[in-house]
């Protein structure tokens, strides 16, 4: 099942689930499903992504902070990453704290990171919350707009061109996510 029939099926609780767990195309989704279908409510979605995203991070950030087992497993892996986190919080530790979230290769990793570290946890609880609630507004509203403009677009438009713009699109999205994967392996 792909993320449109999840969203469609289970609503709020898939965005929840998906935002919990890393969340931006879930989101995006649910965004231009509450404008094209008005089966979800752009407020709601928001909302919820706010809070998966923001009780995710959390999580990560307390197995950091008291399983130090679980990094040590995952360290070899994660090690390059973690590093650079700490590198990051040194000179820029609220900027990085509110907006880890937009750093593809960097959103999964550092609340474990940050919980390594002497970050108090009502300084990340502050931090997280303003940096969730960010990230729920641009992206939610952000596929919402997409919607919007995609609908009156197609309504307008040759099915040709549509076709060609969205190839163009998942070229686009092919060649970053190709070029992120080889940089994870340098590091």
């Amino acid at each position: 099942m792909d993320l449109l029939g999840l969203l469609s099926t289970y609503g709020y609780v898939a965005l929840f689930i998906g935002t919990f767990l890393e969340g931006e195309t879930i989101l995006i989704i649910a965004g231009f499903v509450a404008a094209t279908t008005k089966s979800l409510s752009l407020p709601l979605c928001i909302l919820v992504a706010f809070l998966g995203s923001f009780a995710g991070d959390q999580t990560a950030f307390y197995i950091g902070r008291y399983n130090k087992k679980f990094l040590e497993t995952k360290l070899k892996r994660w090690e390059c990453r973690i590093e650079k986190v700490h590198k990051l919080l040194e000179r820029h530790q609220t900027l990085v704290l509110i907006s880890f979230r937009f750093f593809y290769g960097f959103r999964n990793i550092t609340p474990f990171a940050v919980g390594t570290t002497n970050i108090t946890p009502l300084r990340f609880f502050c931090l997280n919350g303003i940096g969730a609630a960010i990230w729920a507004i641009a992206f939610g509203t952000g596929g919402y707009f997409l919607g919007d403009v995609l609908e009156h677009f197609l309504q307008e438009a040759k099915w040709w061109v549509a076709g060609g713009l969205l190839g163009v699109i998942v070229l686009i999205w092919g060649i970053k996510t190709l070029r992120n994967r080889l940089q994870k392996q340098k590091c």
